[in-house]
Protein backbone atom coordinates (compact mmCIF):
# COMPACT_ATOMS: atom_id res chain seq x y z
CA UNK A 1 0.00 0.00 0.00
CA UNK A 2 1.47 3.66 -0.86
CA UNK A 3 2.06 5.71 1.87
CA UNK A 4 0.23 8.27 2.72
CA UNK A 5 1.69 11.57 2.16
CA UNK A 6 4.11 10.90 -0.88
CA UNK A 7 6.68 13.33 -2.37
CA UNK A 8 5.55 16.22 -4.91
CA UNK A 9 7.01 14.18 -7.42
CA UNK A 10 5.24 10.67 -6.91
CA UNK A 11 2.16 12.87 -7.25
CA UNK A 12 3.64 14.82 -10.24
CA UNK A 13 4.27 11.01 -11.69
CA UNK A 14 0.89 9.62 -10.70
CA UNK A 15 -0.90 12.45 -12.44
CA UNK A 16 1.49 12.01 -15.47
CA UNK A 17 0.61 8.41 -16.14
CA UNK A 18 -3.12 9.09 -15.68
CA UNK A 19 -3.80 7.17 -12.62
CA UNK A 20 -6.00 9.36 -11.37
CA UNK A 21 -8.43 6.75 -9.50
CA UNK A 22 -5.28 5.84 -7.20
CA UNK A 23 -3.97 9.56 -6.75
CA UNK A 24 -7.91 10.58 -5.56
CA UNK A 25 -7.58 7.42 -3.35
CA UNK A 26 -4.11 8.63 -1.77
CA UNK A 27 -5.50 12.52 -1.65
CA UNK A 28 -8.44 11.67 0.75
CA UNK A 29 -5.59 10.56 3.37
CA UNK A 30 -3.99 14.30 3.16
CA UNK A 31 -5.01 17.03 6.05
CA UNK A 32 -5.92 19.97 4.63
CA UNK A 33 -2.91 21.82 5.40
CA UNK A 34 -0.34 19.30 3.74
CA UNK A 35 -2.76 19.94 0.32
CA UNK A 36 -2.61 23.46 0.74
CA UNK A 37 0.87 22.71 0.46
CA UNK A 38 1.16 20.43 -2.38
CA UNK A 39 -1.07 22.16 -4.62
CA UNK A 40 0.78 25.18 -4.03
CA UNK A 41 4.26 23.90 -4.82
CA UNK A 42 2.54 22.46 -8.29
CA UNK A 43 2.41 24.12 -11.67
CA UNK A 44 -1.22 25.55 -12.34
CA UNK A 45 -2.05 22.08 -14.76
CA UNK A 46 -1.81 19.79 -12.11
CA UNK A 47 -3.47 22.22 -9.50
CA UNK A 48 -6.39 21.87 -11.04
CA UNK A 49 -6.32 18.13 -11.29
CA UNK A 50 -5.53 17.75 -7.82
CA UNK A 51 -8.46 19.79 -6.63
CA UNK A 52 -10.87 18.44 -9.22
CA UNK A 53 -9.97 14.98 -7.31
CA UNK A 54 -10.85 16.17 -4.25
CA UNK A 55 -14.14 15.36 -2.62
CA UNK A 56 -16.32 18.75 -2.13
CA UNK A 57 -15.80 18.93 1.99
CA UNK A 58 -12.27 18.24 1.83
CA UNK A 59 -12.39 20.64 -1.41
CA UNK A 60 -13.85 23.80 0.41
CA UNK A 61 -11.54 23.60 3.18
CA UNK A 62 -8.28 23.53 1.57
CA UNK A 63 -9.98 26.37 -0.68
CA UNK A 64 -10.58 28.63 1.93
CA UNK A 65 -6.88 28.56 3.20
CA UNK A 66 -5.11 28.61 -0.41
CA UNK A 67 -3.56 31.99 -1.62
CA UNK A 68 -5.94 34.34 -3.06
CA UNK A 69 -4.17 34.14 -6.16
CA UNK A 70 -4.91 30.26 -6.70
CA UNK A 71 -8.08 30.58 -5.76
CA UNK A 72 -8.67 33.27 -8.36
CA UNK A 73 -7.07 30.72 -10.80
CA UNK A 74 -9.61 27.84 -9.82
CA UNK A 75 -12.22 30.50 -10.48
CA UNK A 76 -11.58 30.89 -14.00
CA UNK A 77 -10.70 27.22 -14.85
CA UNK A 78 -13.06 25.12 -13.16
CA UNK A 79 -16.82 24.05 -13.86
CA UNK A 80 -19.07 26.69 -13.22
CA UNK A 81 -21.20 23.95 -10.57
CA UNK A 82 -18.12 22.70 -8.74
CA UNK A 83 -17.38 26.35 -7.81
CA UNK A 84 -20.66 27.12 -6.82
CA UNK A 85 -20.94 24.37 -4.60
CA UNK A 86 -17.62 25.36 -2.82
CA UNK A 87 -18.62 28.59 -2.12
CA UNK A 88 -21.44 27.44 -0.63
CA UNK A 89 -20.12 25.38 1.64
CA UNK A 90 -16.91 28.28 2.38
CA UNK A 91 -17.37 29.72 5.68
CA UNK A 92 -18.94 33.36 5.28
CA UNK A 93 -16.02 35.35 6.42
CA UNK A 94 -13.58 33.92 4.18
CA UNK A 95 -15.60 34.05 1.19
CA UNK A 96 -16.14 37.78 1.72
CA UNK A 97 -12.51 38.05 2.08
CA UNK A 98 -12.47 36.05 -1.75
CA UNK A 99 -14.93 38.23 -3.01
CA UNK A 100 -13.31 41.69 -2.20
CA UNK A 101 -10.45 40.85 -3.93
CA UNK A 102 -11.81 39.98 -6.99
CA UNK A 103 -13.48 42.29 -9.85
CA UNK A 104 -16.57 43.33 -9.35
CA UNK A 105 -18.46 41.86 -12.53
CA UNK A 106 -16.73 38.59 -11.41
CA UNK A 107 -18.45 39.00 -7.85
CA UNK A 108 -21.83 39.74 -9.18
CA UNK A 109 -21.51 36.83 -11.12
CA UNK A 110 -20.19 34.31 -8.03
CA UNK A 111 -23.03 36.10 -5.86
CA UNK A 112 -25.39 34.74 -8.46
CA UNK A 113 -24.63 31.13 -7.85
CA UNK A 114 -24.84 31.09 -4.44
CA UNK A 115 -27.73 29.52 -2.50
CA UNK A 116 -30.38 32.39 -1.24
CA UNK A 117 -29.55 31.85 2.38
CA UNK A 118 -25.55 32.41 1.16
CA UNK A 119 -26.42 34.76 -1.06
CA UNK A 120 -28.70 36.65 1.69
CA UNK A 121 -25.33 36.16 4.38
CA UNK A 122 -22.55 37.39 2.01
CA UNK A 123 -24.26 40.69 0.45
CA UNK A 124 -24.84 41.45 4.28
CA UNK A 125 -21.09 40.62 4.85
CA UNK A 126 -20.22 43.00 2.25
CA UNK A 127 -22.07 46.28 2.68
CA UNK A 128 -20.50 46.95 5.66
CA UNK A 129 -17.97 49.39 5.44
CA UNK A 130 -14.13 48.39 4.28
CA UNK A 131 -11.85 47.68 7.05
CA UNK A 132 -14.76 47.46 9.71
CA UNK A 133 -15.64 44.37 11.56
CA UNK A 134 -18.63 43.48 9.98
CA UNK A 135 -16.33 42.60 6.66
CA UNK A 136 -14.28 39.65 9.20
CA UNK A 137 -17.40 38.10 11.39
CA UNK A 138 -19.38 35.04 10.48
CA UNK A 139 -22.80 34.28 11.65
CA UNK A 140 -21.94 30.74 12.32
CA UNK A 141 -21.96 30.76 16.12
CA UNK A 142 -24.13 28.62 18.86
CA UNK A 143 -26.62 30.97 20.42
CA UNK A 144 -28.52 30.00 23.50
CA UNK A 145 -30.90 31.38 25.91
CA UNK A 146 -30.13 32.08 29.95
CA UNK A 147 -33.40 29.77 30.57
CA UNK A 148 -32.22 26.84 29.40
CA UNK A 149 -30.76 23.63 31.53
CA UNK A 150 -26.91 22.56 30.97
CA UNK A 151 -28.55 19.13 29.16
CA UNK A 152 -30.41 21.51 26.87
CA UNK A 153 -27.48 23.36 25.87
CA UNK A 154 -25.56 20.14 25.49
CA UNK A 155 -28.27 18.40 23.56
CA UNK A 156 -28.19 22.04 21.41
CA UNK A 157 -24.57 21.80 20.87
CA UNK A 158 -24.51 18.40 19.38
CA UNK A 159 -27.45 19.36 16.97
CA UNK A 160 -26.25 22.59 15.70
CA UNK A 161 -23.00 22.81 16.58
CA UNK A 162 -21.42 21.19 13.16
CA UNK A 163 -21.99 23.92 11.50
CA UNK A 164 -20.11 26.70 13.87
CA UNK A 165 -17.20 28.43 13.41
CA UNK A 166 -16.31 27.58 16.76
CA UNK A 167 -17.45 25.51 20.45
CA UNK A 168 -15.49 26.66 22.54
CA UNK A 169 -17.68 29.84 23.64
CA UNK A 170 -21.30 29.70 23.63
CA UNK A 171 -23.12 33.08 23.18
CA UNK A 172 -26.02 33.94 25.70
CA UNK A 173 -28.96 36.18 24.24
CA UNK A 174 -32.25 37.35 25.03
CA UNK A 175 -35.82 37.52 23.44
CA UNK A 176 -34.68 39.99 21.30
CA UNK A 177 -31.76 38.55 20.23
CA UNK A 178 -29.61 41.16 22.41
CA UNK A 179 -25.86 39.84 23.46
CA UNK A 180 -26.15 39.34 27.13
CA UNK A 181 -23.32 37.06 28.11
CA UNK A 182 -20.55 34.52 26.84
CA UNK A 183 -19.74 31.41 28.40
CA UNK A 184 -16.88 29.08 27.99
CA UNK A 185 -18.02 25.57 26.99
CA UNK A 186 -16.11 23.69 29.50
CA UNK A 187 -18.16 25.57 32.26
CA UNK A 188 -20.85 23.41 30.63
CA UNK A 189 -19.10 20.11 31.08
CA UNK A 190 -18.20 20.31 34.31
CA UNK A 191 -21.78 21.74 35.47
CA UNK A 192 -24.29 19.37 36.68
CA UNK A 193 -27.12 18.66 33.86
CA UNK A 194 -29.76 20.57 35.49
CA UNK A 195 -28.11 23.65 36.33
CA UNK A 196 -29.54 26.63 34.26
CA UNK A 197 -27.60 28.96 32.43
CA UNK A 198 -28.41 31.99 34.49
CA UNK A 199 -26.70 30.37 37.16
CA UNK A 200 -23.28 29.96 35.40
CA UNK A 201 -23.51 33.03 33.69
CA UNK A 202 -21.29 36.73 35.48
CA UNK A 203 -22.49 39.19 33.01
CA UNK A 204 -18.72 40.11 32.32
CA UNK A 205 -17.88 39.47 28.37
CA UNK A 206 -16.17 41.20 25.75
CA UNK A 207 -17.74 42.75 22.67
CA UNK A 208 -17.00 44.34 19.47
CA UNK A 209 -19.29 46.60 17.33
CA UNK A 210 -19.90 45.99 13.53
CA UNK A 211 -18.79 49.18 12.07
CA UNK A 212 -15.58 49.18 14.10
CA UNK A 213 -12.49 49.71 12.76
CA UNK A 214 -10.44 46.13 12.33
CA UNK A 215 -7.43 47.81 14.01
CA UNK A 216 -9.39 48.52 17.01
CA UNK A 217 -10.65 44.47 17.04
CA UNK A 218 -7.12 43.37 16.78
CA UNK A 219 -5.89 45.26 19.86
CA UNK A 220 -8.90 43.68 21.91
CA UNK A 221 -8.33 40.28 20.74
CA UNK A 222 -4.49 41.22 22.28
CA UNK A 223 -5.67 42.34 24.94
CA UNK A 224 -8.76 39.60 26.22
CA UNK A 225 -6.40 36.29 25.11
CA UNK A 226 -9.49 35.26 23.36
CA UNK A 227 -10.25 32.61 19.99
CA UNK A 228 -13.27 34.66 19.36
CA UNK A 229 -15.40 37.48 19.94
CA UNK A 230 -18.91 38.43 19.31
CA UNK A 231 -19.86 41.13 17.09
CA UNK A 232 -23.12 43.04 18.51
CA UNK A 233 -24.84 46.05 16.47
CA UNK A 234 -25.50 49.33 17.64
CA UNK A 235 -28.37 47.92 19.28
CA UNK A 236 -26.37 45.15 20.77
CA UNK A 237 -28.01 42.36 18.81
CA UNK A 238 -25.95 40.06 18.44
CA UNK A 239 -24.88 39.48 14.67
CA UNK A 240 -22.30 37.05 14.45
CA UNK A 241 -18.32 36.15 15.54
CA UNK A 242 -14.80 37.18 14.38
CA UNK A 243 -12.30 34.35 15.13
CA UNK A 244 -8.57 34.76 15.76
CA UNK A 245 -7.43 33.45 12.44
CA UNK A 246 -8.97 36.44 10.87
CA UNK A 247 -7.57 38.37 13.05
CA UNK A 248 -3.93 37.29 12.45
CA UNK A 249 -4.55 37.29 8.76
CA UNK A 250 -5.14 41.08 8.72
CA UNK A 251 -2.78 41.77 11.80
CA UNK A 252 -0.33 40.42 8.66
CA UNK A 253 -1.44 42.37 6.49
CA UNK A 254 -1.06 45.66 8.68
CA UNK A 255 2.31 44.46 9.77
CA UNK A 256 3.47 44.15 5.83
CA UNK A 257 2.54 47.13 5.12
CA UNK A 258 3.76 48.84 7.70
CA UNK A 259 6.77 47.18 7.30
CA UNK A 260 6.57 48.94 3.37
CA UNK A 261 5.82 51.87 3.95
CA UNK A 262 8.96 52.08 6.28
CA UNK A 263 10.75 51.14 3.55
CA UNK A 264 9.94 54.67 1.94
CA UNK A 265 7.86 52.97 -0.35
CA UNK A 266 3.72 52.87 -0.43
CA UNK A 267 2.06 49.53 0.31
CA UNK A 268 1.39 46.59 -1.59
CA UNK A 269 -1.65 45.36 -2.35
CA UNK A 270 -0.63 42.10 -4.09
CA UNK A 271 2.62 39.51 -3.40
CA UNK A 272 6.00 40.87 -5.01
CA UNK A 273 6.42 38.37 -7.19
CA UNK A 274 2.85 38.72 -9.02
CA UNK A 275 2.47 42.44 -8.95
CA UNK A 276 2.64 43.96 -12.37
CA UNK A 277 6.48 45.16 -12.77
CA UNK A 278 4.64 48.76 -13.58
CA UNK A 279 2.36 49.25 -10.92
CA UNK A 280 5.34 48.31 -8.58
CA UNK A 281 7.83 51.01 -10.18
CA UNK A 282 5.21 53.19 -9.75
CA UNK A 283 4.69 52.43 -5.69
CA UNK A 284 8.09 52.86 -5.62
CA UNK A 285 8.69 56.21 -7.89
CA UNK A 286 6.73 58.32 -5.60
CA UNK A 287 8.56 58.28 -2.49
CA UNK A 288 11.80 58.26 -4.36
CA UNK A 289 10.85 61.19 -5.78
CA UNK A 290 10.06 62.97 -2.42
CA UNK A 291 13.23 62.14 -1.18
CA UNK A 292 14.94 62.83 -4.02
CA UNK A 293 13.23 66.64 -3.87
CA UNK A 294 14.69 66.90 -0.17
CA UNK A 295 18.06 65.69 -0.55
CA UNK A 296 18.61 68.60 -3.08
CA UNK A 297 17.62 70.84 0.02
CA UNK A 298 21.12 69.08 1.68
CA UNK A 299 23.06 70.37 -1.49
CA UNK A 300 21.81 74.15 -1.23
CA UNK A 301 22.49 73.77 2.36
CA UNK A 302 25.86 73.06 1.34
CA UNK A 303 26.21 75.86 -1.03
CA UNK A 304 24.74 78.37 1.42
CA UNK A 305 27.88 77.06 3.34
CA UNK A 306 30.10 77.77 0.42
CA UNK A 307 32.36 80.07 2.32
CA UNK A 308 32.83 78.28 5.39
CA UNK A 309 33.42 75.32 3.40
CA UNK A 310 36.37 77.23 0.92
CA UNK A 311 37.75 78.64 4.72
CA UNK A 312 38.19 75.28 6.17
CA UNK A 313 38.05 72.28 3.64
CA UNK A 314 38.93 69.83 6.83
CA UNK A 315 34.41 70.42 7.48
CA UNK A 316 34.11 68.00 4.30
CA UNK A 317 35.59 65.11 5.60
CA UNK A 318 33.30 64.81 8.13
CA UNK A 319 29.74 65.26 6.33
CA UNK A 320 28.79 61.73 5.54
CA UNK A 321 29.49 61.01 9.60
CA UNK A 322 27.51 63.73 10.68
CA UNK A 323 24.79 63.17 8.65
CA UNK A 324 24.79 59.39 8.60
CA UNK A 325 24.32 59.47 12.65
CA UNK A 326 21.47 61.80 12.85
CA UNK A 327 19.88 59.87 9.66
CA UNK A 328 20.43 56.31 11.79
CA UNK A 329 18.95 58.29 14.75
CA UNK A 330 16.02 59.62 13.52
CA UNK A 331 15.43 56.06 11.91
CA UNK A 332 15.78 53.88 14.84
CA UNK A 333 13.40 56.42 17.13
CA UNK A 334 10.64 56.51 14.45
CA UNK A 335 10.85 52.56 14.31
CA UNK A 336 10.72 52.61 17.63
CA UNK A 337 7.93 54.68 18.03
CA UNK A 338 5.68 52.76 15.38
CA UNK A 339 6.02 49.39 16.41
CA UNK A 340 5.83 50.86 20.06
CA UNK A 341 2.36 52.43 18.95
CA UNK A 342 0.75 49.31 17.15
CA UNK A 343 1.30 47.24 19.89
CA UNK A 344 -0.27 49.93 21.95
CA UNK A 345 2.37 50.76 24.43
CA UNK A 346 1.36 53.94 25.10
CA UNK A 347 -1.17 56.71 24.02
CA UNK A 348 -1.04 60.02 22.12
CA UNK A 349 -1.67 61.76 25.05
CA UNK A 350 1.62 60.21 26.49
CA UNK A 351 3.08 61.95 24.16
CA UNK A 352 5.28 64.13 26.89
CA UNK A 353 6.76 61.07 28.43
CA UNK A 354 8.29 60.23 25.35
CA UNK A 355 9.69 63.49 24.55
CA UNK A 356 11.26 63.28 28.12
CA UNK A 357 12.68 60.25 26.96
CA UNK A 358 13.96 61.09 23.63
CA UNK A 359 15.75 64.03 24.78
CA UNK A 360 17.23 61.94 27.76
CA UNK A 361 17.94 59.10 25.15
CA UNK A 362 19.49 61.91 22.74
CA UNK A 363 21.68 63.56 24.60
CA UNK A 364 23.18 60.23 25.87
CA UNK A 365 23.91 58.75 22.39
CA UNK A 366 24.86 61.68 21.32
CA UNK A 367 27.71 62.34 23.78
CA UNK A 368 28.67 58.57 23.31
CA UNK A 369 29.03 59.42 19.51
CA UNK A 370 30.43 62.91 19.96
CA UNK A 371 33.23 61.29 22.60
CA UNK A 372 33.81 58.29 19.64
CA UNK A 373 34.31 60.69 16.87
CA UNK A 374 36.35 63.38 18.84
CA UNK A 375 38.31 60.10 20.06
CA UNK A 376 38.96 59.77 16.02
CA UNK A 377 40.49 62.53 14.80
CA UNK A 378 42.70 62.78 18.25
CA UNK A 379 44.22 58.80 17.31
CA UNK A 380 44.44 60.19 13.68
CA UNK A 381 46.23 63.51 14.78
CA UNK A 382 49.00 61.77 16.73
CA UNK A 383 49.56 59.48 14.14
CA UNK A 384 49.75 62.15 11.29
CA UNK A 385 48.62 65.63 11.66
CA UNK A 386 46.30 65.75 9.07
CA UNK A 387 43.87 68.32 11.21
CA UNK A 388 46.41 71.12 11.28
CA UNK A 389 46.89 73.30 15.23
CA UNK A 390 43.77 73.69 15.95
CA UNK A 391 42.64 69.82 15.89
CA UNK A 392 41.34 70.35 18.92
CA UNK A 393 38.99 72.76 17.88
CA UNK A 394 38.00 70.90 14.46
CA UNK A 395 37.32 67.62 17.62
CA UNK A 396 34.75 69.79 19.63
CA UNK A 397 33.28 70.87 16.54
CA UNK A 398 32.14 67.51 15.40
CA UNK A 399 31.45 66.08 18.80
CA UNK A 400 29.14 68.81 20.05
CA UNK A 401 27.97 69.00 16.60
CA UNK A 402 27.21 65.01 16.98
CA UNK A 403 25.40 65.58 20.44
CA UNK A 404 22.88 68.34 18.63
CA UNK A 405 22.22 66.27 15.22
CA UNK A 406 21.63 62.84 17.36
CA UNK A 407 19.29 64.16 20.06
CA UNK A 408 17.30 66.22 16.45
CA UNK A 409 17.16 63.29 15.07
CA UNK A 410 15.57 61.19 18.15
CA UNK A 411 13.28 63.84 18.09
CA UNK A 412 12.24 64.16 14.76
CA UNK A 413 12.24 60.33 14.70
CA UNK A 414 9.91 60.05 17.91
CA UNK A 415 7.21 63.16 17.39
CA UNK A 416 6.84 62.52 13.31
CA UNK A 417 4.71 59.05 13.90
CA UNK A 418 3.00 61.10 17.20
CA UNK A 419 2.09 64.12 14.81
CA UNK A 420 0.87 62.27 11.26
CA UNK A 421 -1.49 60.12 14.27
CA UNK A 422 -3.12 62.98 15.98
CA UNK A 423 -3.83 64.51 12.43
CA UNK A 424 -5.69 61.12 11.57
CA UNK A 425 -2.77 59.78 9.16
CA UNK A 426 -0.93 56.80 8.97
CA UNK A 427 2.20 57.24 11.24
CA UNK A 428 4.14 54.22 8.87
CA UNK A 429 4.64 57.22 6.34
CA UNK A 430 6.88 58.87 8.20
CA UNK A 431 9.07 56.59 7.30
CA UNK A 432 12.42 56.12 8.03
CA UNK A 433 13.86 57.00 4.77
CA UNK A 434 11.27 59.94 4.81
CA UNK A 435 12.64 60.82 8.85
CA UNK A 436 16.46 60.50 7.37
CA UNK A 437 16.27 63.10 5.12
CA UNK A 438 14.78 65.45 7.27
CA UNK A 439 17.59 64.95 9.49
CA UNK A 440 20.35 65.41 6.95
CA UNK A 441 19.15 68.87 5.72
CA UNK A 442 18.78 70.09 9.13
CA UNK A 443 22.02 68.50 10.37
CA UNK A 444 24.11 70.27 7.81
CA UNK A 445 22.44 73.52 9.05
CA UNK A 446 23.34 72.31 12.83
CA UNK A 447 27.04 71.29 11.70
CA UNK A 448 27.98 74.34 10.26
CA UNK A 449 26.15 76.68 13.05
CA UNK A 450 28.13 74.89 15.22
CA UNK A 451 31.59 75.21 13.38
CA UNK A 452 31.00 78.88 13.02
CA UNK A 453 30.97 78.89 16.77
CA UNK A 454 33.62 77.01 17.59
CA UNK A 455 35.89 78.28 14.70
CA UNK A 456 34.82 81.38 14.88
CA UNK A 457 38.58 83.20 15.29
CA UNK A 458 40.94 80.19 13.90
CA UNK A 459 39.63 78.22 10.89
CA UNK A 460 36.89 80.56 10.19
Amino acid sequence: MMPLSPSVEAITTLIQEGEFFKLKQILRGFQPAELVTLIENEDEREQLIIFRLLPLKLATEVFEYLDLEVQRHFLDNLAQDKMADILNEMSPDDRTTLLEFLPANFVAELIQSLSEPERKVTLELLGYPEYSVGRLMTPDYIAIRENWTVQQVLDYVRQHGGQSETLSVLYVTDAQGRLIDDIRIREFLLAAPTVRVRDIMDHRFVELNAGQDQEEAIDIFRRNDRVALPVVSDQRILLGIVTLDDILSIREQEDTEDMQKLGGSEALEEPYLTMPLLRLVQKRAGWLVVLFLGELLTASAMQFFEGELQKAIVLVQFIPLIISSGGNSGSQATSLIIRAMALGEFKLSDWWQVLRREIVGGLMLGVILGLVGFGRIAIWQSITPIYGPHWVMVGLTVAFALVGIVLWGSLAGSMLPLILKKLGLDPATSSAPFVATLVDVTGLIIYFSVALLVLRGTLL
